[in-house]
């Protein structure tokens, strides 16, 4: 049973296709015996009305055929599937002829169709053969069965990957060479990857497992599996990650304005969860908040007109008057007027009737009216008495000497015959001081008052000797100050303070200095009228003390600053100068003056880069000071509001440590300031008193409107020797606290600690940096017991200069000189050589409107000059500026820091 013979091939079935030949579904494959179990061999053709198997050239027998008909569901064809049976005793019979093979034939009504051959090995051992030794197998076709091996090492396995999700994936594998060949599966998280059941995924030929899409599901560890009848191979497994990049939702609606009156802000936001990142995708970029700016109509109260006239008498003896709610009428949601709108009196005339007057009324009128005339008599004679009064007390100063107290006799030297058209001018002042202090004494007669000439700037002066006296003191002083205080615009002031200067100035002029501070006032000459004496004072306010409101985006961007005594009559501006922190630009900021009132509300009086709504203030804004004209003295500060995220303030970042460290502890402050000098001379004055030292140079940090807030961290410390007891990686500072600029001495400490009290070394970086922003870094390396290398930053008080100047020593341009000068240039040129060419040489061009309102234009400019470049200025180049403006012997002005 079972051997092969030859067959009788029956006709073929008539029902079968005429027009088609035989193809096969499944063809029968190599194969291998196992110890003594036969295997089996399938073919499937369609269309097929016969199969039959030929091994090695004969027909099998045809009962040794096991046969199934089915139809193809498609075509609707006959398909006809045959299998049979080899086992070890066949394969055996013809060993050392040829190895043992079978091939399907099939037949159709159109032809005849031969599949592939098949062979048959034996695989589990050697027959014994004479001359080989045990257990060695002969190689084919010597012996009909063949050595089978699995190796160990796969020629490619899958490596680990992240792929985003919608992301095809391939995953290669090429298993071990094997006898026979190894199969391949894939397992996915040790489960069998069956891509019947999944559409998502298929093997190649190649044995790739490739994934279509990448879902998140399939986050798994991948293995290649190989396997023949000898052995099972695994390779290593592969993780495949698959993540997803955050995606941001729709923007919010845009929240309401910040403030119900005047200009503010409104933000909208957005979060990173559309879809929210997983598995380590990225996070969203860009910001999640957006703000703008906004404007709120301010509700207007209304209010009342003036009364109209009162009507005509009527005939029921009154008479009535009206107004209106219009001045102005309540819009915006404002309250109405609150009274009525209609008044209505009594009254008397010919058109209704009333009694005349008796004998008694007449008598009481003829009463008032004496009593009327008594009162005016009185008041006539007090107002003369009050003015003889003023007018000699006026008289005082006019004729004190304070106009030219303090000052020595000046001499102007005749032009040298060498050289007639220098000028030169060298006031005698080595021997009086500037700043005026003690008794204000009447002058003593003396020769009649310095006249100015009033030819050309270049006319040589006359050979004449010019002197301006002081006086000697007098014991009448103390009672004229006495009576110079009584008036109203005059106050007691603190003397002695750091953050405050003062002096008594004339209409010579004078400058008032906060030292190490950046803040200073001009008073300008003839600023204060001819005849009067102003104290003025100059004060920097602590934050603490004085409430500044804000709103909105709003940021204190300078110190808070009073000048006064307030309400003082000043015929000039004079000229505020302080610093400031902001990085200004149009489209970014916007930037306002405000100024105390005497109510003590803040109001906003100058608007930078908008057209002033009054001449009495105006702004020069420089890259880190203001300069702030004003014809009234009072309390001022610079305030900005941001009008985008790009908005960008500057800090000061400066670090701090103990000048001796006795314990083992050892603290850095890193202080995060507004970059003003005011600010830094605080900290500087707290560190003296807390014992501390400069060990590291400032560094400027941009910090933006971004909502974020600012990290400071501490790193590269050797271990060895240091370590930190901060918990957290880093401290932060909120936004919100450095942004108003309304908390000064912001800081954080890093305290370390020595592992050793010999350690003196330390070396390490601070990082400080705005989340999505700026960042700065310092690099220490600080000898804790004896470095000094950043002392110099720290001035002594001693070295800061006299905080008040009065007269010609509080200028750099000679007084003569300057009114020449402004005599020279205030009228219009010829060819535009006038004050316009002076500010454009000077870079100040974007002023001209503003120079223009006042009467001398050109006095403005170089008060400008003096105030920006006091007491470094260089007149050198300021005289050359003059020289160029075009005057025909404009090039003869020459002047040196010899000769003034």
């Amino acid at each position: 049973a079972g051997a092969q013979q030859s067959a009788t091939v029956a006709n073929p079935v008539s029902g079968a296709s005429p027009d088609l030949l035989p193809h096969f579904q499944l063809e029968p494959e190599d194969v291998y015996i196992v110890k003594n179990k036969a295997v089996s061999l399938a073919c499937r053709a369609t269309p097929a009305t016969q199969i039959y198997f030929k091994c090695n050239g004969e027909w099998v027998h045809q009962g040794d055929h096991v046969t199934q008909h089915s139809t193809d569901r498609g075509t609707g064809l006959p398909v006809m599937e045959v299998r049979i049976e080899v086992t070890r005793q066949q394969v055996e019979k013809i060993f050392g002829l040829e190895e043992y093979w079978c091939q399907c034939v099939a037949w159709s009504s159109s032809g005849t169709t031969k599949s592939q051959k098949a062979f048959v090995r034996i695989a589990c051992e050697c027959l014994r053969v004479p001359g080989w030794g045990a257990g060695r197998c002969p190689p084919p076709p010597r012996h009909p069965c063949a050595s089978p091996d699995l190796r160990k090492n796969f020629e490619q396995e899958p490596t680990a990957r992240e792929v985003s999700i919608e992301q095809g994936i391939v995953l290669p594998c090429r298993p071990p060479e094997g006898i026979p060949p190894a199969e391949v599966e894939w397992l996915r998280n040790e489960e069998l990857v069956d891509p019947a059941l999944d559409a998502n995924v298929f093997v190649t030929p190649e044995h790739s497992l490739v994934l279509r899409q990448a879902r998140l599901a399939d986050t798994a560890n991948y293995t290649c599996v190989a396997k023949n009848i000898v052995a099972r191979r695994r390779s290593a497994s592969a993780a495949i990650t698959v993540y997803v990049n955050g995606g941001w939702s729709t923007w919010t609606q845009w929240s309401g304005c910040s403030t119900s009156c005047g200009r503010g802000w409104q933000k909208r936001s957005r979060t990173c969860t559309n879809p929210t990142p997983l598995n380590g995708g990225a996070f969203c970029e860009g910001q999640n908040v957006q703000k703008t700016a906004c404007t709120t109509l301010c509700p207007v109260d209304g209010a009342w007109s003036e009364w109209s006239k009162w009507s005509v008498c009527g005939p029921e003896c009154t008479h009535w008057r009206s107004r209106e709610c219009s001045e102005p009428a309540p819009r915006n949601g404002g309250r109405d007027c609150h009274g009525p709108e209609l008044d209505t009196r009594n009254c008397t005339s010919e058109l209704c009737s009333h009694a005349a007057p008796g004998a008694e009324d007449v008598a009481l009128y003829v009463g008032l009216v004496a009593v009327a005339v008594c009162l005016v008599l009185l008041l006539l004679v007090g107002v003369l008495v009050y003015c003889r009064k003023k007018g000699g007390l006026d008289a005082d100063v006019a004729d004190s000497s304070i106009l030219t107290a303090g000052f020595q006799p000046v001499s102007i030297k005749p032009s040298k015959a060498d050289n007639p058209s220098l000028l030169t001018i060298q006031p005698d002042l080595s021997t009086a001081t500037m700043t005026y202090q003690g008794s204000l004494c009447p002058r003593q007669d003396g020769p009649a008052k310095l006249q100015l000439p009033n030819g050309h700037l270049l006319s040589p002066l006359g050979t004449g000797r010019h002197t301006l006296h002081h006086s000697s003191p007098a014991a009448e002083g103390a009672d004229f100050v006495a009576r110079l205080s009584t008036q109203s615009y005059f106050r007691s002031l603190p003397r002695g303070t750091t953050n405050m200067a003062y002096g008594t100035f004339n209409f010579l002029g004078g400058r008032l200095m906060i030292p190490n501070t950046g803040i200073s006032l001009l008073i300008p000459p003839d600023a204060i009228p001819r005849g009067k004496i102003y104290e003025v004072y100059l004060t920097l306010h602590k934050q603490e003390e004085v409430r500044l409101p804000l709103a909105g985006c709003q940021t204190l961007l300078s110190p808070i600053v009073s000048c006064g005594p307030p309400g003082v009559l000043l015929t000039r501006p004079a000229i505020l100068a302080m610093g400031h922190c902001v990085e200004a630009s149009a489209e970014n900021w916007s930037i306002r003056l405000k100024k105390q009132s005497c109510e003590g509300t803040w109001e906003d009086v100058l608007q930078l880069g908008a057209e002033p709504c009054t001449e009495l203030y105006y702004c020069q804004l420089e890259a880190q000071a203001c300069y702030v004209f004003t014809e009234q003295l009072g309390r001022f500060a610079l305030v900005g509001e941001s009008l985008s995220m790009a908005a960008s303030k500057r800090l000061k970042l400066v670090l701090f440590a103990p000048a001796a460290c006795p314990s083992l502890e050892y603290n850095i402050r890193v202080y995060c300031l507004s970059d003003t000098q005011d600010v830094l001379k605080e900290v500087i004055q707290l560190e003296k008193q807390l014992g501390g030292q400069l060990i590291g140079t400032p560094r400027v940090l941009h910090f933006k409107d971004s909502y974020h807030n600012l990290r400071l961290s501490i790193h590269d410390m050797p271990s060895s020797l240091w370590k930190s007891k901060l918990l957290a990686s880093y401290q932060e500072i909120p936004f919100y606290h450095i942004w108003s600029g309304l908390q000064p001495f912001l800081h954080c400490t890093f305290t370390l600690e020595r592992l050793s009290p010999s350690t003196c070394e330390l070396a390490c970086k601070i990082w400080v940096w705005q989340v999505e922003g700026d960042g700065q870094s310092f690099t220490v390396n600080f000898n804790i017991a004896k470095d000094t290398r950043f002392s110099d930053w720290l001035v002594p008080d001693s070295e800061v200069g006299a905080p008040a100047l009065v007269g010609p020593s509080a200028f750099k341009i000679p007084f003569l000189i300057r009114q020449k000068i402004i005599s020279s240039l205030d009228p219009p040129g010829t060819r535009g050589a006038d004050w316009r060419t002076l500010a454009q040489k000077l870079n100040l061009d974007s002023h001209l409107s503003f120079f223009a309102s006042k009467p001398s234009p050109t006095a403005m400019i170089l008060n400008l000059w003096e105030a920006r470049h006091f007491p470094n200025g260089n007149l050198s180049q300021l005289a050359a500026a003059v020289a160029e403006v075009g005057k025909q012997d404009g090039a003869l002005f020459a002047i040196s820091e010899a000769e003034c």
